[in-house]
């Protein structure tokens, strides 16, 4: 049975991959396609993280996640505008 977790977890593969398409669809570059899909993304690892948590949001992993998770996404805006 498809639970919460492997909902958010196709959601997140899904928009990163929507991102890929829609670089080669439309006139938007990859770095461009990939920033819209992990922003994207982001809204499912807020939903996993902070709405609906397997672990108490106090929890150090918690906030070491969304660190890791911001430093990727701040990475990609990096990219995508300098790169």
């Amino acid at each position: 049975m498809v639970e919460h977790y492997d909902k958010v977890l196709a959601g997140i593969a899904g928009s990163l991959l929507g991102g890929v398409l829609l670089s080669y669809v439309t006139a938007v570059s990859l770095t461009g396609g990939l920033f819209v899909g992990t922003l994207v993304a982001t809204l499912f690892v807020y939903d996993a993280m902070f709405r609906n948590p397997p672990i108490p949001p106090s929890d150090p992993r918690v906030v070491a996640t969304a660190i890791v998770w911001h430093a990727v996404l701040f990475g990609m805006v990096v990219v995508a505008y300098f790169g």
